[in-house]
């Protein structure tokens, strides 16, 4: 779905050749992208309760979600957990966190609810493989946050964006006891020769976000997606504590 908004016309609309190709093109880019993380691929299943929690390896998370994440990168600087099977310690379901700096989000954090921004941390990435039990991200989402909160004992709030335009609605993170509290307008994606990469990724190989400029820089073509997108949720976990609901008229639009 990342990849229909390329394509797609403001009214939202794409033909039926577009929707078979792009579907075309992400089937045979899956399977290259498994062929190259194969020896990390689980393959049995296994009850929740057997399913051991770890501090994960970087590097192999890092195969994993620069391969089979939609985003396709791993957040530099992250640490990364995970709920690995009893057997071969392959991964079921994992997660990355890293401190928080998304400015506005953080800005709002400690204007509206007295959380300092550098108290909060991000959960970036999460992929759940398809032999994963029911509630495993749930699950695991619980185990991290005791498990930062024995680490960073200065450490306040999680917090994670959610983006409906996907077809995710929160569900695995209220599940696990967070609630939103505030949404961020979109912005358009960005495709790099027909690939979406994200801006924070583009900031790293390029310098800079700006597409004309990413333009000039790589020869390479850059797109934008036309349709309207919609915002993005805000969810948030204290790590001490309950974490407090937030009702609809309180929470907070943020601007890009």
């Amino acid at each position: 779905m990342l990849h229909l908004p390329r394509v797609a016309g403001r009214d939202g609309q794409l033909i039926l050749r577009q929707l078979n190709a792009e579907l075309r093109n992400c089937a045979v880019d899956l399977r290259a992208d498994h062929a190259e993380v194969q020896d990390l691929l689980p393959l049995d299943g296994y009850a929740l309760q057997d399913l051991r929690f770890v501090s994960y390896d970087d590097v192999g998370a890092a195969r994993i979600f620069g391969r089979l994440h939609y985003l396709r990168s791993a957040r530099r600087g992250s640490r990364s957990y995970a709920l690995v099977d009893p057997r071969h310690g392959l991964p079921v379901t994992l997660c990355s966190v890293s401190p928080l700096d998304w400015g506005r989000v953080g800005r709002q954090l400690s204007k509206q609810f007295g959380v300092p921004a550098d108290r909060a941390w991000d959960v970036s990435r999460v992929y759940s493989f398809d032999v994963a039990p029911g509630n495993a991200i749930s699950y695991l989402l619980g185990k991290v946050r005791k498990s930062l909160h024995q680490a960073e004992p200065d450490a306040e709030l999680l917090t994670t964006a959610v983006d409906p335009n996907l077809g995710f609605t929160g569900s695995s993170y209220r599940a696990a006891n967070w609630q939103r509290w505030m949404t961020i307008s979109p912005r358009p994606y960005i495709y790099l020769d027909r690939r979406y990469i994200s801006p924070r990724k583009l900031r790293e190989d390029y310098d800079t976000a700006n597409v004309s400029m990413v333009r000039a820089l790589s020869g390479a073509v850059v797109e934008q997606s036309r349709v309207k997108l919609l915002d993005s949720a805000i969810f948030c976990s204290r790590l001490k504590g309950e974490t407090e609901s937030v009702p609809l008229d309180e929470q907070r639009r943020l601007r890009r």
